[in-house]
């Protein structure tokens, strides 16, 4: 059964300086949520075969959300990032089940790649509750400068009932990295860490 989608929300992150310096090109982040209803909510169930469907599905929606919002192919993506918040009627599987399962395919089809793993988060909350969705480079995830989180928040979610879920990409790394690392120019993309 698909999911029941209460609504979607979309934030564009863009900066433009940092620390007085300019930012060139600007550092772009898109997070893509969806509300949707949790079928499990208030009832403990073992079989959770038709959240980890719902995942696979949303996780292509909201990639392709992010990648249309960037206004770039998805290869031309840096990095991503996954997350949930269960509303006070679901348990913590429930987003888990969502997350990891089946999502991470359909987020690679979109982008066209994505070798290293997909850094997720989940916790429980209600309306408004923020959760840091963490970031790293998509293709090797020993590069530094792509070591990150964006803020998601959805202020009249997650509901009881609900479960907030949000899928994040990026046209860039941090603003001025400086810490070293694996660079871009050295990616491999071939084990998903160099």
């Amino acid at each position: 059964m698909p999911a029941v989608i209460r609504k979607f929300v979309l934030l564009l992150d863009e900066t433009h300086r940092e620390m007085g310096r300019p930012v060139a090109p600007p550092i772009r982040r898109v997070v893509a949520g969806a509300v949707i209803e949790n079928p499990f909510a208030g009832r403990y169930v073992e079989d959770l075969a038709e959240l980890i469907a719902e995942g696979e599905t949303l996780g292509g929606v909201l990639a392709e959300r992010c990648v249309a919002a960037l206004g770039i192919s998805g290869p031309e993506t840096h990095s991503y990032g996954k997350a949930a918040i269960v509303g006070e009627a679901g348990e913590l599987e429930h987003a888990a089940a969502l997350l990891h399962p089946k999502m991470g395919a359909p987020i690679r089809r979109v982008l066209g790649t994505g070798a290293a793993l997909i850094p997720s988060a989940k916790k429980s909350g209600g309306p408004g509750t923020a959760i840091d969705v963490p970031l790293g480079h998509k293709d090797a995830a020993f590069v530094r400068s792509h070591f990150d989180a964006v803020e998601a928040r959805v202020p009249d979610a997650p509901r009881a009932g609900e479960i907030a879920v949000f899928v994040a990409v990026t046209a860039g790394g941090r603003p001025l990295p400086r810490i070293g690392g694996l660079t871009l120019e050295q990616i491999e993309g071939k084990d998903g860490l160099r």
